[in-house]
């Protein structure tokens, strides 16, 4: 079967590996459909992500069939024949952070594509409780379902009061999905962005009109559409340091920063600058399994529109070549998608 593989930095190769052909206990043997390209795997490509190893397959937002269920005692809400996404951390259980409901954080933590292979290959096995059917939802959308829950999750952190005004750094793919649910949750948001292609995206599919060009005094831009005020929750969605240490500056007084977005490096900030504001600083990794009930519950209402996200598509025979071309901003990459079919 075909493995689209990521040998190293910059290096992907279109393999023959061996198909599976049953699930094991507690497994299901899915064929992949479509797969969403993440900000994790542009990272990956350029040799910038944590957790990472090489050879890896990658791929972790993922829309698959099922094939075959193996014996099993629990109760699936799917069977053969079904589309489901995959929720892509595969935690152990018993740690304290799984013990006390926060398994995105699992201090075992293997997520595919990323400690161990994914779904850049057209079948694999995975843990039976590890894929959700969400009914009514188009394929393309359940492949974008992970990276929504990243967003819900990092809203979910920040604790939202409606009518708060948020600030989200970065209108990557996690930054839109980070802007869509802080919305949805209530806040006034306002998106910070370097690329005025992505921001003009957020005013058109997202009906964010708080705009903010990075480049131009942006503290002062701020400041400007809230009469004075900053915004007393700041997410950094950009997985930059540069922009991770200047995100500490845009935070009202006691308001609350979520670091979305992470680095290989360190993060240092002013202490005293700290203090006097008592911030709240946060950290937003990963997903758990109620982001994601969120998240088909509003896709299912039809409340949010996916149709304009996805920019590019690849086939396992085109995306070898065409996968550096998207880390490129010139290039207009909302959302790049692989497919299977």
């Amino acid at each position: 079967m075909k493995a689209i593989v990521l040998e190293q930095p910059g290096q992907l190769t279109l393999r023959d590996v061996p198909s599976p052909l049953k699930a094991g206990r507690d497994e299901a043997l899915a064929r992949v459909r479509r797969v969403g390209i993440c900000g994790t795997d542009l990272h990956a490509f350029g040799g910038e992500q944590n957790f990472f190893s090489y050879p890896r397959i990658m791929g972790h937002e993922l829309a698959v069939e099922i094939l075959d269920i193996g014996p099993t005692e629990q109760d699936l809400a799917y069977s053969v024949g079904d589309t489901c996404c995959v929720i892509p951390y595969l935690n152990c259980g018993d740690c304290i952070a799984c013990r006390r409901g926060k398994s995105n954080c699992c201090t075992q933590m293997q997520v595919l594509g990323v400690h161990i292979d994914g779904g850049m290959r057209e079948r694999f096995t995975l843990p039976a409780d590890k894929l959700l059917r969400a009914e009514g939802v188009a394929v393309e959308q359940l492949a974008l379902v992970e990276m929504l829950c990243i967003g819900a999750h990092a809203s979910g952190r920040a604790r939202i009061s409606p009518g708060e005004n948020a600030l989200v750094i970065g209108a990557g793919p996690i930054g839109l999905a980070t802007a869509q649910f802080a919305k949805v949750a209530g806040a006034e948001v306002m998106v910070m962005e370097v690329n005025q292609g992505r921001l003009d995206f957020c005013a058109d599919a997202l009906g964010i009109h708080r705009l903010v060009d990075a480049r131009h005094e942006p503290i002062g831009q701020v400041r400007q559409q809230l009469g004075g005020d900053l915004p007393t929750v700041v997410f950094d969605c950009t997985g930059s340091a540069k922009s991770m240490h200047a995100a500490f500056d845009f935070v009202a007084h006691g308001g609350s920063l979520v670091l979305v977005g992470h680095i290989t490096g360190d993060i240092s900030f002013s202490d005293p600058h700290f203090h006097s504001h008592e911030l709240t600083l946060l950290a937003s990794r990963n997903a758990t399994p109620d982001d994601f009930k969120w998240v088909i519950e509003e896709l299912g209402a039809g409340g949010i529109d996916l149709a304009p996200w996805i920019s590019h598509w690849a086939s396992p025979e085109t995306i070898v070549s065409e996968f550096a071309g998207w880390l490129d901003p010139a290039n207009g990459v909302i959302k790049a998608m692989l497919s299977f079919d």
